[in-house]
C-alpha cells in the first residue's frame, strides 16, 4: 500500500510540475508586455479550462491579475462562476484579492510556485485560505518549481532597475 501511495505522490508532483511549467510560459507573456511576470492555469480533469497572465498596466485594470484572468476565462468557458473540482496553478503566491476570488469560485486546490513575502495571502503575510471562518476550503501546495518561478520575478525586477539606472 505504501508503494502505491509513493507512486501516486510522484505522479501528482510530476503533474503539478507539468502544469506549473505552462504557468511559467504564461508568466513570460506578462514579462514581454512589461508586467510583473505571473502566469496562471486553471485545470479540471487534466484539461485547461482557463489561463491568464498579469495585465493590470496594459489593460488599465487593477484586478487583471493572472489568477483573476484565468478564473474569468474558465467561468466563461464552462458557463458557470462556480469552478468546482479545479486546480489553479500560479507562479507566485496569490494576493488577498486573488485568494478571495478562489474561495468565491470554489476552486478545490491551489498550487503556487514562489512565495511572495510582501503581499502573499496564502502563507507569507496572511493565511486567508486556512482561516476557519471561510465558507470554503482550498487545498494548498506551495513551492512547486519555486526556484524557476522566483528567478523569473527577480530577473524582471533586476532588468527594470537597470533600465531605470540608465
Amino acid at each position: 500500500m505504501a508503494e502505491m501511495n509513493d507512486r501516486s505522490n510522484l505522479e501528482s508532483l510530476e503533474l503539478d510540475q507539468f502544469w506549473m511549467q505552462r504557468a511559467l510560459e504564461l508568466a513570460q507573456h506578462a514579462s514581454d508586455e512589461g508586467e510583473v511576470p505571473v502566469g496562471a492555469v486553471l485545470v479540471r480533469d487534466d484539461e485547461v479550462i482557463g489561463e491568464g497572465w498579469n495585465r493590470p498596466i496594459v489593460s488599465h485594470d487593477p484586478t487583471a491579475h493572472a489568477e483573476i484572468s484565468a478564473l474569468r476565462a474558465a467561468a466563461q468557458h464552462i458557463g458557470n462562476y462556480r469552478l468546482l473540482n479545479t486546480t489553479l496553478y500560479v507562479t507566485l503566491e496569490p494576493c488577498v484579492m486573488c485568494t478571495g476570488a478562489l474561495i468565491h469560485a470554489r476552486v478545490k486546490r491551489l498550487v503556487f510556485g514562489a512565495h511572495e513575502p510582501r503581499t502573499g495571502a496564502v502563507e507569507s503575510v496572511f493565511t486567508i485560505l486556512q482561516d476557519p471562518r471561510q465558507n470554503h476550503r482550498v487545498e494548498v501546495t506551495g513551492g512547486v518549481l519555486q526556484q524557476e518561478c522566483a528567478e523569473l520575478v527577480k530577473a524582471f525586477f533586476k532588468s527594470r532597475r537597470q533600465k531605470a539606472g540608465q
